[in-house]
């Protein structure tokens, strides 16, 4: 079981940008939080809001940066136990390639950035008490409380660290295991998505992912691989 130290702020800029200035000294894996945050972002340069009462937390960890993509198949699916732990009947999905749907609404956020060495740094929201809202949200979002999870940030991040050190301890034991696990909560699988990479849509069928964590797009052209990009699905269209 993976050891943590946890390093709480009251006030930062970015958990993300303390943590990869703390890798440059640090040793052994942590998790830096804050209760607020002046200068929270996500992914693709987006401005992370930083609600009271939420979670956002960075966590380093050494992990090979060849295999980047599983630390973000396991962290995603981290917070999808984390929140099935304390409501086992509650509707949780995973969005590729990262985001955690609730009653599917985003309810967390995540950023990876490369700390020092060999430090990895995987940045955490979660909505615990309230959700951003307004013109500039991509997605719908939700928050634990609006679901019916009563829970704190301090609670949430010790369950949340849990499933991740359970999980790396089983990813040490069967590198395929996290993506086969992942796809098993992914929403829109087998079912016809869009993909959007700036101003290009590619729209297909979602058959899966690959062992790097690139989603497989099929489309009229053949079988593509994706890095990176903002998954749209037809399926809520049609609500």
């Amino acid at each position: 079981m993976t050891d943590w130290r946890i390093f709480n702020f009251d006030t930062v800029e970015s958990t993300n940008d303390t943590a990869k200035e703390y890798s440059r000294t640090a040793t052994d894996n942590f998790v830096i939080t804050a209760d607020k945050q002046t200068a929270g972002r996500g992914r693709r340069g987006r401005r992370w809001v930083s609600l009271d009462g939420n979670l956002f937390c960075s966590i380093g960890l050494k992990f090979e940066l060849k295999h980047l993509g599983k630390l973000v198949l396991l962290s995603s699916l981290s917070l999808l136990q984390a929140i099935k732990n304390l409501k086992p009947d509650a509707d949780v999905k995973l969005k590729w390639p990262n985001d955690v749907l609730l009653n599917g609404a985003k309810v967390s956020g995540m950023l990876l950035e490369k700390g020092a060495d060999d430090f990895m740094i995987v940045g955490i929201g979660v909505n615990i008490k309230q959700s951003p809202v307004g013109a500039q949200m991509l997605y719908k979002t939700t928050s634990l409380y609006t679901a019916g999870i009563h829970t704190d940030k301090e609670n949430f991040l010790n369950l949340l660290l849990q499933k991740l050190s359970e999980n790396l301890d089983l990813l040490q034991k069967d590198p395929d295991f996290v993506r086969f696990k992942w796809l098993e909560y992914a929403k829109g699988l087998n079912e016809e998505i869009v993909v959007c990479q700036d101003n290009v849509k590619k729209m297909g069928i979602f058959t899966g992912i690959d062992e790097n964590a690139a989603l497989l797009l099929n489309t009229e052209q053949g079988l593509i691989k994706i890095l990176v990009g903002d998954v749209f699905y037809m399926s809520d269209e049609n609500d």
